[in-house]
Parts: structure tokens; sequence; C-alpha cells
């Protein structure tokens, strides 16, 4: 189960367990911060091409994904310096239609700068972290049909 860091304002983090949206957003919260906004994407059942989507697999380069997910927090608070706390966590295993499988927090003084952040953190997970779905339907399965290459965080 992940957990939020003893110390820093940075959690990021890998897991096969349900991920812990509510604490993830009470994590976040900093006197200092008016805006924290909330990104969770949901297993869905549909996919381009696709109808009746059943579950959802996601495997990832695990030595890989955090320093991934450090290098878009850093760059976060390149752009957005008053930043309060950020969180990106991914699942990966098996996920059921409904479950959540990724987690994106922002916290800043004001809400522009906290949507904005939220939005720069997971557009930018989801080019460059090494993570991959492979959906399941009715007649079987296979790698989503938006798969990309992994991108560097810089070019992102």
């Amino acid at each position: 189960m992940l957990q939020p860091p003893e110390t820093g304002d940075d959690w990021i983090g890998l897991d096969e367990a349900p991920l812990p949206v509510a604490e993830a957003v009470a994590w976040s919260v900093l006197p200092s911060c008016g805006g924290q906004v909330l990104f969770t994407g949901t297993v869905r059942d549909s996919a381009d091409g696709r109808d009746d989507v059943t579950g959802l697999e996601y495997e990832a380069y695990q030595e890989q994904v955090a320093p991934r997910l450090q290098a878009i927090a850093d760059a976060a608070r390149t752009r957005w310096p008053d930043l309060g706390r950020l969180v990106l966590l991914h699942r990966t295993g098996r996920l059921r239609l409904g479950e959540v499988s990724v987690v994106v927090v922002a916290s800043a003084p004001h809400r522009g700068e906290a949507f904005e952040a939220a939005r720069y953190c997971i557009d930018t997970l989801k080019a460059t972290a090494p993570i991959w779905k492979r959906e399941e339907w009715a007649g079987g399965s296979d790698w989503g049909t938006r798969a990309q290459p992994v991108q560097d965080v810089r070019n992102a």
C-alpha cells in the first residue's frame, strides 16, 4: 500500500494495490494552499473502436517509473514555483471497470496554478512514464490502441 512520504512535498509511487485517493487529497492540503485539484483516471468500458472493454492490465518498467514521476514533479515545480504538494500515483496489474488507475493531485496558493499543474502532470505522465495498458474485452485482449512510445520528460 502506498503511503505519503515522511518528508518532502512530492508523493510518487507505483503499486498493485488500490490507490489511496482520499488520503492523497487530504495529504495535499497545506495552510498556504487554497487550491487542490484532483485528477483520477478510471477504467471505462470502451476504447477506440471497442465498446465492450471489461478491464485493463497495466505493466510498467518499475525501476524507471519513480525517476520519471520525480522528473515530472521537478518540471512542474520549475514551471509553477509556488506549488505546495504534488501526488503522482499509478497502479499496475489487473483492474476492473470503475477502478482508479492513476491519481494526480496538485495543491497551490491559487486554483489556476493548481489546475495548470495537475493538467501538466497527468499529460506528461501519460507521455513519459514507462507504463503500458492491455485492454481486455469479450473477444480477447491487446495493447491499448493509443499506445505510444515513451518520451523524455524534457520533450513532453
